[in-house]
């Protein structure tokens, strides 16, 4: 049985973890230092940070907040936002991350994922694919780009199976329909993407009381379980969540 992680998320714009329902209408949800060190005492297993606004705003990612967060973790940071070339990755290690994410910048120029695991080996390199409903498309889910303000017209399932191809270490498909409203996992975004790939799967978008993590692991197959709003408002720890996986029967680092 594989142990399952658990990764809270900064979503960052100017300095601050925010955090929106459906991509929009942001409300500030904090410091993210003060997040992240909490989050490691209750022990998260990994982070995620995410310049939301970078690629939207066509910047590179602001890595001043990298070396904040990372100066009080010791848990493996993945960065993600405005990671458009070998340089960015180079400069985000650098900075204290220990993984990247691509989301926009993949679909763009997909040899960046082969040129990038390459250089930089493949478990450093994570794929973010942002996804909506289109019953056009063969899954019945289109590819997001630019922070979910373009669709792009490609399937969301070939694409993630098109990744691993490529050399991607882990996906971390998020659902727009879902992201933010603690509703739950859109679980068959995340089945039908575990379906397709051999790699660790992130659970993302959705996720509001106990029960959507376990439902993420059976039904949604994922082996990483990230979460933004239920622990920046405080309304679970991540020592309660884990509690609740164990007893669910399920193999969690609970050190």
């Amino acid at each position: 049985m594989e142990t399952i992680k658990i990764m809270p998320c900064l979503d960052m714009k100017e300095g601050r973890v925010v955090k929106g329902i459906h991509f929009v209408d942001l409300k500030d949800a904090g410091d993210p230092v003060e997040n992240a060190a909490l989050y490691q005492r209750e022990g998260a297993d990994e982070m995620a940070m995410l310049d939301i606004a970078a690629t939207v705003e066509n910047r590179k990612t602001r890595l001043e907040w990298v070396r904040n967060v990372s100066s009080v973790i010791d848990i493996p940071l993945t960065l993600g936002g405005g990671i458009t070339t070998l340089e960015d990755i180079d400069l985000a290690l650098e900075a204290g991350a220990e993984k990247v994410s691509m989301n926009s910048a993949a679909v763009r120029n997909p040899d960046l994922i082969t040129d990038a695991a390459t250089r930089f080996g493949t478990e450093r390199i994570t794929v973010a694919i942002d996804a909506r409903r289109n019953k056009e498309m063969p899954s019945g889910f289109e590819l997001v780009v630019s922070g979910g303000t373009r669709p792009v017209g490609k399937d969301a399932i070939g694409w993630a199976k098109r990744c691993q191809e490529l050399g991607a270490g882990v996906i971390l498909p998020t659902s727009m329909d879902g992201d933010g409203t603690q509703a739950g996992y859109d679980l068959a975004f995340t089945k039908a993407i575990s379906d397709v790939v051999d790699l660790p799967v992130v659970a993302s978008g959705g996720a509001g009381k106990l029960e959507h993590f376990y439902e993420a692991v059976v039904l949604g197959g994922a082996q990483i379980l990230l979460a933004a709003s239920v622990f920046h408002y405080r309304l679970l720890s991540i020592r309660e969540v884990k509690e609740y996986l164990r007893e669910k029967g399920l193999k969690v680092n609970l050190e």
